[in-house]
């Protein structure tokens, strides 16, 4: 599963790394970082582990725990919206329907901050940022199969937070044409 985790085809502009793992929650576990980038810009970043006790958890109802962290800048407007950490939370719930990633005992939470700057800083604009974090239990295969769409789940959540909407299925994210003759 590990092997199948680490080559995984991420969406464009999703740059994946893998860092250490918490060491005390699970007998088994492995970590991503991740960053999204769009036209040099990055939007977002976010920490994906996958957790694994053979014997099982009670509060996981499973052996396997998805534990997500995504958050992006948003417009100040958002995150004073009194709905906007539901909708981030809907935004979970979608990405893991819309993959057809079966998951049972979700859990987590959505925090909207915002900020402005004074005295010395007043000249910067005012910030915004939506950040969802959450867990829950991904119903697999006993060989881990099924892992993929909990991933792509994943990544269509960070997006979310940054504000690019998903891709339909079968469409692919076109790098724009300044860009690719840059490339080479």
């Amino acid at each position: 599963m590990v092997d199948d985790l680490r080559a995984h085809s991420w969406r464009p502009g999703l740059s994946i790394e893998e860092v250490p793992s918490p060491q005390r929650v699970a007998p088994y576990a492995v970590a991503f970082s991740a960053d999204l980038t769009l036209r040099d810009q990055e939007l977002g970043t976010g920490r994906l582990v996958i957790l694994h006790d053979p014997e099982g958890v009670d509060s996981w109802q499973g052996t396997f725990r998805v534990v997500a962290y995504a958050k992006g800048d948003a417009e100040p407007e958002m995150v004073t919206d009194t709905m906007a950490a539901e909708v981030g939370w809907s935004w979970l719930l979608e990405a893991l329907d819309s993959h057809h990633a079966a998951y049972v005992a979700p859990s987590g939470n959505v925090a909207c901050t915002w900020s402005r700057s004074f005295g010395g800083l007043e000249q910067q604009s005012p910030q915004a940022q939506l950040e969802v974090r959450a867990s829950w239990t991904p119903v697999l295969d006993a060989d881990g199969a099924g892992i993929d769409a909990h991933l792509d789940a994943f990544a269509e959540l960070l997006c979310a937070t940054c504000g690019i909407p998903p891709l339909p299925e079968g469409v692919v994210m076109m790098t724009p044409l300044r860009q690719r003759r840059q490339e080479r």
